[in-house]
């Protein structure tokens, strides 16, 4: 190896470092975070989305169930379905999570939370999310939206996380998601079972009454502990 590719390799393990540092310094603070409260009801949508929106009230309205029944309200902390989610559950006293982050284009923490942080790293918020989910309602929303459905689809189509409900309000909005599921199906890209991890509904009780059947969990209790992702059960038995 030459002197000056020694030294470039030797700057570059450096920033990696930093890299590294910084990354853990973002998943310690979430995880430090969701400690400090029970496992929720985490609410994914668009930003977007005015608050006089019709799946804006229905998100309005199940954290406001979800709040009545004792159960946290989880969320990016945003505006737009974060915001009325938030909203609901705030409004009777509920425990409203903003998991937040910083974007280009500015996401300022609604203002119905009862605690908030901020992450860098989007891998280090959906880590966070997901650890402080009993379950999962995804109201219509964009990319972002569908990145956070699709990871953890394929997470607990992986076991690489426990299986946990999930739920996709606003069955007009979600019915071309379940036509392209089901053309995977029909090319057997996905198995049978693959295509019941998530369920469509209108109704926010069903959303409720799974949360009511889980209870709720300790806050030194977590879903994720102890849990061993299927190739680490795999190996233990070789």
């Amino acid at each position: 190896m030459l002197p000056q590719e020694k030294e470039i390799l030797e700057k570059l393990s450096i920033a990696d470092l930093e890299r590294a540092n910084a990354y853990n310094k973002d998943l310690l603070m979430g995880l430090r975070t969701i400690r400090s409260f029970p496992q929720g009801v985490t609410c994914f949508g668009s930003a977007r989305l005015p608050q006089d929106n019709e799946y804006c009230k229905m998100a309005y309205e199940l954290g406001h169930r979800l709040a009545e029944n004792g159960h946290p309200v989880v969320s990016g902390g945003g505006p737009g379905i974060m915001e009325a989610a938030s909203h609901g559950a705030y409004e009777i006293g509920g425990r409203t999570i903003g998991l937040n982050i910083t974007l280009a284009h500015e996401q300022f923490p609604n203002p119905y939370l009862t605690d908030c942080i901020t992450f860098e790293y989007f891998f280090a918020r959906k880590v966070s999310l997901a650890m402080a989910s009993k379950i999962f309602v995804f109201f219509p929303g964009g990319y972002g939206t569908m990145d956070e459905l699709w990871e953890v689809l394929c997470l607990m189509q992986e076991k690489k996380m426990p299986k946990m409900p999930v739920f996709l309000v606003g069955s007009k909005y979600w019915r071309s998601f379940d036509a392209a599921i089901q053309a995977m199906l029909d090319l057997k890209m996905v198995a049978e079972e693959d295509s019941k991890i998530f369920k469509i509904t209108d109704n926010i009780e069903d959303v409720v009454e799974a949360a009511n059947k889980i209870g709720h969990p300790k806050i030194s209790e977590n879903f994720y502990d102890g849990f061993r992702e299927a190739s680490a059960i795999a190996q233990a038995g070789n």
